[in-house]
């Protein structure tokens, strides 16, 4: 019987396993991730990255990689009788401090690939076919035995196996499921249509709103059709989707990816088990699929955790800052599955009949869940929110704020000409950002915090801020998630 010792242990080898260990091989933590299956995923699943992951994305070097692969898409219509009623992208446009406005629309396996391979090349591949079959919490972290019989210490495990979580049921996590009885097939494929194709997503008005076209990366397209029922075919979808875009008509050419899903709906009641185990991604929260939320959220649970576990790997953190995970990600959770619970029962329910206009206007009441740039921690002021991005330069070469951001550290934003004499850990990098191009440092014509000082986490949020005042640092220092 073998016997390793790791930092992180990972359950799950989806897109936010993959990314809690790829975060935390950036942090220079020992991670092992294993999984039943036998690879990464090749097709089907989640179809778009938010406004907030690409911002995510860039601080850890995967934005490049994977951006020009996908399809931008920031508009949405509304069609009937083969008329287009109304067309909007206002959600988008009005996004502060955010250069990408839109939806990158790329399926889930081009991200689960990436993150494999890097992972590999990193000597961190995960471990496949290996299934979990215990996992015991003691004062030293926790021992998790495989199904071979192998055993790996870990200070620390991180169940992202998915909705049906073997960590979460191990631990007996409470994890009730509504169902609303929808029931939605989904369909990838290369379509062949008299209809005026255009890169945004479509909600067809027809009796209901039950039919939605995703535009997907290459020549890929996706469609979303509500069927009501637990067993049908493919032809029966197609025709559903012909009924809603009449008179105009679409065929397949080549099909994909087909599936079916009945709409489920949870968060679980805890996070964490004992400070060790924690839950990340559908293992604690799923929803419909209604907004594009589920791997968008699950991703910025793995940016949220693992700094963290980072820091009471490396610097002591206590049990406040643990406790911080579930405290501000429950919350967020919680409003995801009630945003896409909303816009899932609009397409079937409607007291005027507007099924589709009721869609797209709840897309623009909560379109800081669903672009990922409204998600905040704490009700008000800075702390808590996301750092704005702006253009800034050092001398005449021209970049921007999350560029510069880096997930391995938090940075302390000098917005001002003051010199500071600070005595700072060893993570924390220092940025000055002046108001004029001789200053020798970057800096910026236009910015949103002037003669600020401003602590940013390595998930890119805001700790805490105060005025350009030496005694005012010091003391949002020593309050800060720095001295947890």
């Amino acid at each position: 019987m073998s016997f390793h010792e790791t930092d992180i242990l990972i359950v799950g080898a989806g897109p936010v396993g993959l990314m809690c260990a790829y975060l935390g091989q950036l942090c220079g933590l020992r991670t092992v991730v294993l999984d039943r299956s036998a690879g990464p995923l090749q097709v089907g699943r989640a179809d778009a990255l938010n406004a907030r992951t690409l911002q995510l994305l860039e601080t850890v070097g995967l934005f490049d990689e994977l951006y020009p692969l996908g399809k931008p898409c920031n508009t949405s219509s509304i069609w009937a009788d083969g008329k287009m009623i109304s067309r909007q992208s206002s959600w988008w446009d009005n996004l502060e401090g955010c250069l990408h406005r839109h939806f990158l629309m790329l399926g889930q396996s081009y991200l689960e690939q990436l993150l494999d391979s890097k992972l590999r090349n990193l000597g961190a591949a995960p471990r496949r076919f290996a299934p979990v079959v215990d996992v015991q919490v003691g004062e030293d972290g926790c021992l998790t035995q495989l199904a071979d019989g192998e055993r790996i210490h870990s200070k620390f495990v991180i169940g992202a196996d998915g909705s049906r979580s073997f960590v979460r049921d191990f631990f007996k996590i409470p994890f009730q499921i509504s169902r609303p009885e929808l029931v939605w097939a989904v369909i990838d494929g290369v379509i062949e249509s008299d209809f005026p194709k255009v890169p945004e997503i479509i909600v067809f008005q027809a009796e209901t709103s039950d039919v939605a076209w995703i535009p997907r990366e290459g020549t890929i397209d996706r469609f979303y059709v509500r069927m009501d029922k637990n067993e049908f075919t493919l032809e029966e979808a197609v025709a559903k989707i012909n009924r809603a875009m009449a008179p105009h008509t679409l065929k397949f050419r080549e099909v994909v990816w087909f599936s079916q899903f009945s709409v489920k709906e949870s968060v679980a009641e805890r996070f964490s088990e004992q400070n060790r185990v924690f839950l990340a991604g559908d293992a604690c929260h799923i929803h419909s699929v209604n907004g594009g939320q589920g791997l968008n959220t699950g991703l910025s649970d793995a940016f949220n955790l693992i700094w963290k576990l980072r820091r009471a790997i490396q610097s002591g953190a206590g049990l406040k800052l643990l406790e911080s995970y579930e405290s501000e990600r429950k919350p967020v959770a919680l409003s995801v599955v009630e945003t896409s619970g909303e816009l899932v029962r609009s397409t079937r329910y409607s007291e005027e009949g507007t099924h589709a206009q009721d869609y797209l206007e709840i897309v623009r009441k909560r379109a800081g869940n669903i672009t990922g740039m409204g998600v905040r921690y704490g009700e008000q002021g800075l702390s808590g929110s996301r750092i704005f991005d702006f253009e800034l330069f050092l001398g005449t070469v021209k970049t921007r704020l999350y560029s510069l951001l880096k997930y391995d550290r938090f940075t302390l934003l000098v917005f001002g000409e003051a010199r500071l004499d600070l005595d700072l850990p060893s993570d924390v990098n220092v940025i000055q950002i002046s108001s004029h191009s001789e200053s020798g440092s970057y800096w910026a014509e236009e910015c949103p915090y002037r003669e600020q000082v401003i602590l940013v986490r390595p998930d890119s949020t805001i700790d805490s801020a105060c005025d350009l005042d030496a005694a005012e640092i010091s003391e949002l220092l020593s309050n800060s998630m720095l001295s947890s």
